[in-house]
C-alpha cells in the first residue's frame, strides 16, 4: 500500500503487525463487519496515527470494507488517508495522528461504554515516541482514578521516533514502574511472540478494578531484513520501492 502511495509508514505497520492481527483476529476485538458501529462493539483507536495502513488492512481483511479499495492509499479524493479519519473510513474510532490524544479519547470512550453497561472494552495503540505528550500521563492517572477496567494501553515499543533513537530523544526507562506507579496492571511482553501476545491481552480481558497497559517489545519493521538492519533508521515515513516491495512480501510469506 505505501509504495503503491510512494509514501507511508511501512515500518512503524510492521512492528505492530502481530498486535493488531491479534486484536482483529483472535477473538479479542468484538466487532461486527455488518455492523460496525454497532453501540456496543469494542473499540480499537490507532493513537500511533501514521501506521494507519496496517488498520486498513485489518479492517479491509475482517469484511468491514472491500480490500480493493486498498490500493487508494493517500490518494486525492480516497477514503484512505495517510492518518485515520472517522468521517470517511467505517471501522475507524478516531481521527489521530497529532500524538499524545488517543489514550484520553480511548478513556471518554471506556467511560461511556461503563455508563451504556453493555460489557464493551477499548484498546487503544500508541507509539513510545508518543509518550513524550503528557497529555498521555494525564490519561493514564485519569483513568486509574475511574477504575477503568475496560481500558487496554498497549505500547508498541519498537525504540524509535521520527527523529532518531527514543532512548535519546526522551529516555522512558523504567516504563512499566511508571504505569505501575499510575495504578495500571502492567504486562510486558515481546510484541512478535504470538503466545505472549495472546496471553497478555487475554490476562486484560479479565482484569478488575484497573486499566491495563501492555508494553510490547517490537522491531521496527519486523519480518523485512532491509528495514530491520537499517541503522540509521532511514525507512521511517519512507515507502519501499517496487523492487524491495517484491522482496519484502516474498520474505514475510518465507517466514
Amino acid at each position: 500500500m505505501t509504495t503503491a502511495a510512494g509514501n507511508g509508514h511501512p515500518s512503524s505497520c510492521l512492528s505492530a503487525s502481530h498486535i493488531v492481527t491479534a486484536l482483529y483476529f483472535g477473538g479479542f476485538l468484538r466487532l461486527d463487519p455488518k455492523a460496525p458501529h454497532a453501540p456496543d462493539r469494542d473499540r480499537f483507536i490507532m493513537s500511533k496515527g501514521h501506521a494507519a495502513p496496517i488498520l486498513y488492512a485489518a479492517l479491509a481483511e475482517k469484511g468491514v470494507f472491500s480490500t480493493d479499495t486498498l490500493m487508494g492509499l493517500r490518494k486525492i479524493g480516497d477514503p484512505l488517508e495517510g492518518h485515520p479519519n472517522v468521517r470517511r473510513v467505517p471501522g475507524v474510532e478516531a481521527s489521530t495522528g497529532s500524538l499524545g490524544q488517543g489514550l484520553s479519547i480511548g478513556l471518554g470512550i471506556a467511560l461511556a461504554q461503563k455508563l451504556a453497561k453493555n460489557g464493551a472494552r477499548t484498546f487503544v495503540l500508541t507509539g513510545d515516541g508518543e509518550l513524550d505528550e503528557g497529555q498521555v500521563w494525564e490519561a493514564a492517572m485519569a483513568a486509574s482514578k475511574y477504575k477503568s477496567d475496560n481500558l487496554v494501553a498497549i505500547v508498541d515499543r519498537n525504540h524509535y521516533q521520527q527523529t532518531g533513537p527514543g532512548d535519546h530523544v526522551l529516555p522512558l526507562e523504567p516504563l512499566a514502574a511508571k504505569w505501575q506507579a499510575c495504578g495500571w496492571e502492567t504486562y510486558e511482553i515481546d510484541g512478535h511472540d504470538w503466545a505472549q501476545v495472546v496471553g497478555a491481552l487475554s490476562r486484560a480481558c479479565e482484569t478488575k478494578g484497573r486499566p491495563t497497559a501492555i508494553l510490547a517489545r517490537t522491531v521496527k519493521g519486523f519480518g523485512v531484513t532491509r528495514i530491520v538492519e537499517d541503522p540509521g533508521n532511514k525507512f521511517h515515513g519512507v515507502p519501499l520501492k517496487a523492487k524491495e516491495a517484491e522482496e519484502a512480501i516474498q520474505e514475510i510469506e518465507r517466514a
